[in-house]
């Protein structure tokens, strides 16, 4: 190859290292080939413990991303051409040196086009709808979680859970959209995490199709289901995750680890009764710009209050519960509001699902009220009750 092929190579190397470099959670590797005449020399370079495992004629390197320019440049040298694919999750970039050329490419609109078509195809035969996550571009994550089976077609049992997933995702769009402007990366706390699904899904949707950078931290007290995740995490190649067991009331309020860090975005996806109140005072003392909930288990206020105009109402014991997760909720709102946040309250799947299928939205948008958080702490006084998140808030309101 020319020595003015070469430096170009060179020059568009060092580009491509500087990404890999930046990016090492979300690369997926290097595959290609250098061409002698009517021969081909595969090489490969892989993500391995945060360098590069390069293998190439019988060999196997390690070495950092900043050395990869001077590496394949050297390896090119003796060959007439070379063509390497770099796949980032989310996008792939096609590099090639022929003769004199070398040019450098995307190859995402081409896969987003054969794909769109397979995405509809696949969407008009289990409802009609236009989905988020679409089968075709989501199959690794969709089988990893339970959706798909192994040939490629959504189980006939999960498809009323992938709708669910998918409106989940409609849903919280138009947030972090929001929460990105001006944001490098994107980080997400998910209290009480479970196993995960619907942040693997989130960190699918905000990565691979939006192209947003992000960072998932999940919390659970189940060593089990910090195992299941991590397991997941690694076998989608999700680097960007992190899975940490403990008790979410110690965690969030550590100097260190989990405490310290500065979420955008705070989920709390069915944390059972007053876990959801820790998740939302988490995210309100660390600032969060988002909150999400989708609270359960309404029964600390069950236990707690009473309303003497309602009395004859509340003798009956399913009203009262029922009444109770409406009072849960309301204060809730009502107590995010109070610390700046413009929150909606949504139906995110049927009822006839779940009962538990409220969504709680919120997002930062001004300092702390007095006048509302009074209107709570009034409100609590009449139902006799005390709630764990204004126990938890109880020293920001000074």
């Amino acid at each position: 190859m020319e020595r003015q092929t070469l430096n170009k190579l060179r020059l568009m190397l060092q580009g491509l290292a500087c990404r890999i470099s930046e990016e090492m959670d979300y690369f997926k590797a290097i595959e290609g080939d250098f061409k002698s005449g009517a021969k081909f020399f595969p090489l490969s370079a892989k993500p391995a413990g945060g360098v590069l495992e390069i293998r190439f004629e019988g060999n196997k390197v390690q070495a950092e991303p900043e050395a990869l320019p001077e590496l394949i440049a050297g390896y090119a040298e003796k060959f007439d051409a070379v063509r390497l694919k770099c796949s980032f999750r989310g996008e792939t970039l096609i590099l090639e040196a022929d003769g004199g050329n070398v040019t450098m490419k995307t190859r995402q609109l081409e896969e987003d086009l054969e794909q769109l078509f397979q995405g509809h195809a696949e969407a008009g035969s289990i409802s009609g709808r236009e989905y988020w996550i679409k089968v075709g571009k989501a199959d690794a994550l969709l089988k990893e979680i339970g959706i798909m089976a192994e040939n490629g077609k959504i189980k006939n049992d999960m498809i009323r859970k992938y709708n669910q997933i998918d409106h989940f995702v409609e849903l919280l769009d138009p947030m972090i959209r929001e929460l990105a402007r001006g944001k490098s990366e994107l980080r997400i706390v998910d209290c009480a995490c479970g196993k995960s699904y619907l942040s693997f899904v989130l960190n699918y949707y905000i990565k691979d199709v939006l192209k947003i950078n992000c960072r998932f931290t999940g919390i659970d007290i189940s060593e089990g289901v910090i195992q299941a995740s991590r397991g997941i995490a690694e076998r989608l190649g999700y680097r960007n995750m992190n899975f940490v067991k403990g008790d979410i009331r110690q965690l969030i309020y550590e100097e260190e680890g989990v405490g310290a860090i500065e979420p955008d975005l705070v989920v709390s996806l069915h944390a059972c009764d007053t876990a959801t109140d820790y998740a939302l005072a988490y995210g309100i003392r660390s600032r969060a710009r988002g909150i999400v909930a989708v609270p359960c288990c309404h029964s600390e206020l069950l236990s707690q209050y009473r309303y003497e105009p309602f009395r004859e109402i509340l003798k009956q014991g399913v009203l009262k519960a029922r009444m109770a997760d409406v009072l849960t909720d309301g204060l809730r709102c009502m107590i995010l509001e109070a610390f700046g946040y413009k929150v909606s309250a949504v139906e995110y799947v049927s009822p006839l699902d779940t009962p538990k299928n409220l969504l709680i939205r919120a997002t930062r948008v001004s300092g702390f009220n007095r006048t509302k958080y009074k209107a709570c702490e009034d409100l609590v006084k009449e139902l006799h009750a005390d709630p764990t998140l204004l126990k938890e808030l109880a020293g920001m309101t000074s």
